[in-house]
C-alpha cells in the first residue's frame, strides 16, 4: 500500500481522499478544480494528525514554506464526514511583533493589530487553555493582551511561527482525541475511532484597506428549497464566528432596511453568484460559501452544503434533476426515506419556543394541539363540539379506536413502537407519544409529569416526531406534499421493483393510501369495524349467545354493514389487490371491564348484571395474546368467519356488476399448523358455493395465511400446499420469537439498546438474525413447495428502510404498512433497487 505523505499541498491533480484526508480537504480540492479563487491550502492526512497528538510532528518548516517568507495561515479540521465537527478553526498563525509592524504599513496600523489581537485570544484560549478572566484583561488592545499572557504564562507570547504552528496542530489534535469529542461525534453516527485531517490555509485577511470583510452566502432557502440569496456579510472581519456579532452584518443584496454587500462591492457581488452558479454545476449540489474579500477581491475559503429542511432537501434534489444537473436516480438515492415523515405531517417549528413536560417515545410522527381528555367519549364528545382533543390513555385497546379517530393525538403512559396505540396512530396519520414517562391518575383526572401537574382540559402539543408533550399550544408548519414531492414519488414508483401495499381497516385509510399511491391493501384489519356505533352491540348479543343458530341470527345482522364495508374499500381502491384479514381478537375485547360498563351492557341485552359478570369472566385470559383469537376462534366460533366470507364475496360480486373487478385475498391470522388451513379453507369453499349459487355467478377469491407464530415459519411449506399467499406478520411474529410484549417492551427498551444487548428496537427494525431468519427458512421452504406463491411482510417493519431492504434482497413481492408510511417505504423500495443495481454494475 503506497505510503500517505505527511502533509500534501492541495492542487488540482493532488491525491487528496476524502477518507485519508477529509471531506472539507477534498471539497477545497474540487473549489479548486473548478478554479475558484481558493487560497493557498495544505492537507495533513488522518495519520499524521494521530501522530500529531501523539507529540510526532510533520515538517513544520517544509508546510511554511509553502505560504512563502511570511506566512499567516488558518487551521481548520477535516474530518471525513462534515457532520462530525471537530475543533474549531484558528485564524491568523504566523502574526507576531515583525508581521504586524511590516503589515501595518500597508493596511494601517489598527488593522494589522486587529489581526494580531484576534491570534493571541485565540491562542491564549484554546492552545494555552487561559480561562475567560484573559479576555477581560485583554480587552485593553495587543499591548495589554500580550502583558496578560505572559503574566498568566510566566513566559513572552510565541513569536516563531513554526512554534505557534505546532502548539494550534497539537491542540487540536488531542482534543479530537480526548473523551468529550470522542462521545459528541459518536453521538452523530461517527465511529469512537474516527479520523480527523487538518487543512493549513493561507489567510484571506478581511481586513485592511478598500472593501474587505468576511460572509456566507447560499443560493437557496434552507427551509423551502426554492431560489433565493441568502447569508450574511460584515466588512472589516475575519471567519464565521465574526458574523454572529449582534447589529453588524450587512444585507447582501439591495435592501431598503439598510446597505448591502452589492451596493457596498458591486463587482464582488456578481463575481459571488458567479461562483455559486460553478460550485453548483461542478458539485452538483447546492453550496453554502464562505467567503472572504480582501481589498474588494472575493476569495472562496470554503464551501458545504446548503443545510436543509427535509422539504427544502426533497424540492432541491428536484430542481437539480429539471436543471439536468444530477439524474433522477441519483435524487432518489439522495433522499432519506425516513425525511419524508417530515412532509407527510404537521410538524412543530423547529425554532418554535416550547417548554417539555413528558418525553416518551416517538411512536407516529407529525404534531398537534388540543386539550386533554382522558376517556375515548370525551375525545368524541369534543369532536362533536368542534373542540381538538388529546387522548390520554395508560395504553389504548380496540374500544379505544373511536376516540383516536375524534382526537388530535394520543399520549400512553406505556407502551412501545409497535403498541396499539402506536400502530393505530400511524395508520391514522396522528402524532403519538407512547411511554411518555408520565402517571396518569384517572380519578381526579389529571397528569402528574416531571412536577408539572395537568387537568382535564388543559392544552398541550404533542410532538410526536420527537417523541415530546410540550406546554400550551405550540407553533406548527403544515405539510409539504408539493409539486416536488409528487415528482420525487412518480420517480420512486418508475425505479422500485417491489411493489408497496397499505395497512388499511377503514375507507379514510383506505383514500390516504390510494393518494399515496398504494399498490393495494395488503392488511383489513377487520375486527375495528365492529367497534363503531350500533355494530358493537349486535358483537355483544352474539358473544352471549349459546346456540350456533342464535349466533347466526345476530351474526346476520352485521353482514349487510361488513359487506358494505368491503364493497366502499373495493370501489376506492378500484380494482388494485385489497387482502382482507378475517376476525383476529380474544371475544373479550368486545366486552366492558368496569361495572358502569357491565351494567350498561345488561340494560342493553335484557339480561341481569350478574350473567354479564359472569360471561365476561369466563372469556377472562391469563395471556390473551397466547390465548382464544385469531384462527382459533374461526374453528371454535365458526359463524363469525362464514359471516365475513359472505360479505367479502357478496361485496366481490357486487363491485364487479358496478365495473370495479377484484379478486379478494382472504388471510387466516394466526396459524400455527397445516390442519388449521384446511379446516378454514373447507368452510370458506362452502361459503363461497353457498355465494354462487344464490347469486348464479362465478366469483374468485385467493385464500392465505398471515404468519405470525415461529412454528408457522417452520412448517411454512405444509402450509404453502393450502395457501396462495404467506403474509409475514412482523409484530406479533418479533414478540413471539422473543418472548417480549411489544406493549411493555418501551420500559426497558432503551437500556437494552444503548449497552448493545439489541443493535435496535426490534420492533422497530427487523432483527434480521432472528426473526429475518424465520422469514429467511420460510421464504425458502414456500418456495420450494409452491412456486407461485405470493410472499409480502404486513407488520410496522413494512415502514421501516432497512427492513424492506432485508425483505427485498429475499425476494418478497411486496411490504404493506401504514397509510402514511407508504411514500416513505415507495422510496425505500426504490433506492434499494437502485443501490444493488449500482453493487452489480460495479461488479462487472
Amino acid at each position: 500500500m503506497q505510503k500517505v505523505a505527511e502533509f500534501t499541498e492541495i492542487t488540482p491533480t493532488a491525491p487528496i481522499v476524502a477518507t485519508v484526508h477529509g471531506g472539507r480537504a477534498k471539497c477545497l480540492q474540487r473549489l479548486i478544480r473548478l478554479d475558484l479563487p481558493v487560497p493557498r491550502t495544505v492537507a495533513i492526512p488522518f495519520d499524521s494528525v494521530r501522530a500529531i497528538a501523539q507529540g510526532h510532528l510533520p515538517d513544520l518548516e517544509g508546510i511554511l514554506e509553502i505560504f512563502g517568507p511570511r506566512p499567516i495561515v488558518s487551521v481548520r479540521s477535516s474530518a471525513e464526514t462534515p457532520d462530525w465537527g471537530g475543533p474549531g478553526a484558528i485564524l491568523n498563525i504566523g502574526m507576531n511583533d515583525a508581521v504586524t509592524a511590516e503589515l501595518a504599513e500597508t493596511i494601517g496600523t489598527e488593522a494589522a493589530e486587529a489581526l494580531y489581537l484576534r491570534f493571541i485570544r485565540a491562542y491564549a484560549l484554546n492552545v494555552a487553555r487561559l480561562g475567560d478572566d484573559f479576555l477581560q484583561e485583554a480587552a485593553g488592545g495587543v499591548a495589554a493582551a500580550l502583558q496578560a499572557y505572559e503574566a498568566e504564562m510566566e513566559e513572552p507570547f510565541p513569536q516563531d511561527p513554526r512554534l505557534q504552528l505546532a502548539e494550534v496542530l497539537r491542540s487540536m489534535a488531542r482534543a479530537w482525541e480526548g473523551t468529550t469529542a470522542r462521545l459528541l461525534r459518536q453521538a452523530r453516527g461517527a465511529p469512537a475511532d474516527a479520523g480527523l485531517g487538518f487543512v493549513i490555509q493561507e489567510m484571506a485577511l478581511g481586513i485592511g484597506p478598500a472593501e474587505s470583510g468576511s460572509g456566507v452566502i447560499q443560493f437557496v432557502s434552507s427551509e423551502t428549497g426554492e431560489p433565493a440569496i441568502i447569508g450574511r456579510y460584515l466588512s472589516q472581519s475575519q471567519g464565521r464566528d465574526a458574523l454572529d456579532v449582534p447589529g453588524g452584518a450587512l444585507y447582501l443584496t439591495r435592501d431598503p432596511r439598510g446597505p448591502s454587500l452589492e451596493d457596498l462591492a458591486p463587482d464582488a457581488f456578481r463575481k459571488l453568484l458567479e461562483f455559486g452558479a460553478t460550485a453548483r454545476r461542478g458539485l452538483r449540489e447546492e453550496m453554502q460559501i464562505e467567503f472572504t474579500i480582501a481589498a474588494g477581491k472575493p476569495h472562496v475559503i470554503d464551501a458545504v452544503r446548503v443545510p436543509r429542511s427535509s422539504r427544502a432537501g426533497v424540492a432541491i434534489v428536484v430542481r437539480l434533476v429539471r436543471d439536468g444537473i444530477i439524474p433522477r436516480e441519483e435524487a432518489i438515492l439522495r433522499t432519506e426515506p425516513a425525511s419524508l415523515a417530515e412532509l407527510l405531517h404537521p410538524q412543530v417549528e423547529k425554532d418554535a419556543p416550547k417548554k417539555v413536560i413528558a418525553r416518551g417515545i416517538a411512536a407516529s410522527p407529525g404534531a398537534a394541539t388540543g386539550r386533554l381528555v382522558f376517556t375515548a367519549a370525551a375525545a368524541q364528545a369534543a369532536a362533536a363540539q368542534g373542540d381538538k382533543a388529546i387522548l390520554v390513555r395508560r395504553e389504548t385497546g380496540p374500544e379505544d379506536i373511536r376516540g383516536m379517530h375524534a382526537a388530535q393525538g394520543v399520549i400512553t403512559e406505556r407502551g412501545g413502537m409497535t403498541s396499539h396505540a402506536a400502530v393505530i396512530a400511524r395508520g391514522l396519520g396522528l402524532p403519538c407519544v407512547a411511554g411518555a414517562g408520565l402517571r396518569i391518575d384517572f380519578k381526579r383526572r389529571r397528569v402528574i409529569a416531571d412536577g408539572h401537574v395537568l387537568s382535564e382540559g388543559d392544552i398541550v402539543t404533542v410532538d410526536g416526531t420527537h417523541g415530546e408533550v410540550l406546554e400550551g399550544a405550540v407553533e406548527t408548519r403544515n405539510p409539504a406534499l408539493d409539486e416536488a414531492f409528487q415528482e420525487l414519488m412518480g420517480w420512486a414508483t418508475e425505479f422500485a421493483d417491489m411493489k408497496v401495499r397499505a395497512n388499511a381497516d377503514t375507507p379514510a385509510d383506505a383514500r390516504v393510501a390510494k393518494n399515496f399511491g398504494a399498490d393495494g391493501i395488503g392488511l383489513c384489519r377487520t375486527e375495528h369495524m365492529f367497534f363503531q356505533g350500533d355494530r358493537l352491540t349486535v358483537m355483544r348479543e352474539m358473544i352471549f349467545t349459546d346456540e350456533p343458530a342464535d349466533r347466526r341470527a345476530a351474526l346476520e345482522r352485521l353482514l349487510p354493514m361488513q359487506r358494505d364495508d368491503f364493497v366502499e374499500l373495493f370501489h376506492i381502491m378500484q380494482g388494485l389487490p385489497v387482502c382482507i384479514r378475517l376476525f383476529d381478537p380474544p371475544l373479550h375485547e368486545f366486552l366492558p371491564h368496569t361495572r358502569d360498563g357491565m351494567r350498561e351492557l345488561a340494560e342493553a341485552l335484557g339480561k341481569g348484571i350478574n350473567d354479564v359478570e359472569r360471561r365476561v369472566e369466563e372469556l377472562q385470559e391469563f395471556n390473551p395474546m397466547l390465548g382464544l383469537r385469531g384462527v382459533r376462534v374461526g374453528i371454535t366460533v365458526p359463524e363469525i368467519y362464514d359471516m365475513q366470507v359472505r360479505a367479502i364475496l357478496e361485496a366481490a360480486i357486487i363491485s364487479r356488476r358496478n365495473g370495479v373487478p377484484v379478486v379478494p385475498e382472504i388471510m387466516i391470522p394466526l396459524v400455527s399448523a397445516e390442519r388449521e388451513v384446511e379446516l378454514i379453507r373447507r368452510r370458506v369453499e362452502a361459503v363461497a358455493a353457498e355465494v354462487r349459487a344464490d347469486e348464479r355467478c362465478d366469483v374468485e377469491f385467493r385464500l392465505g395465511v398471515m404468519v405470525e407464530t415461529p412454528r408457522a415459519a417452520l412448517r411454512a411449506d405444509d402450509i404453502a400446499d393450502q395457501s396462495a399467499f404467506l403474509s409475514f406478520g412482523t409484530n406479533d411474529l418479533t414478540q413471539m420469537t422473543y418472548g417480549l410484549s411489544r406493549d411493555d417492551a418501551g420500559r426497558f427498551m432503551s437500556a437494552y439498546v444503548q449497552q448493545g444487548v439489541f443493535r435496535e428496537d426490534p420492533f422497530h427494525t427487523l432483527d434480521i438474525e432472528g426473526v429475518g431468519e424465520l422469514l429467511s427458512i420460510a421464504a425458502s421452504r414456500a418456495r420450494n413447495r409452491n412456486a407461485e406463491i405470493v410472499l409480502s411482510v404486513c407488520g410496522e417493519h413494512g415502514g421501516d428502510p432497512d427492513s424492506i431492504a432485508f425483505c427485498r434482497r429475499l425476494g418478497f413481492d411486496y411490504v404493506s404498512c401504514s397509510p402514511y408510511r407508504v411514500p416513505i417505504a415507495r422510496l425505500a423500495a426504490a433506492r434499494q433497487t437502485l443501490a444493488d443495481r449500482l453493487a452489480e454494475s460495479g461488479r462487472t
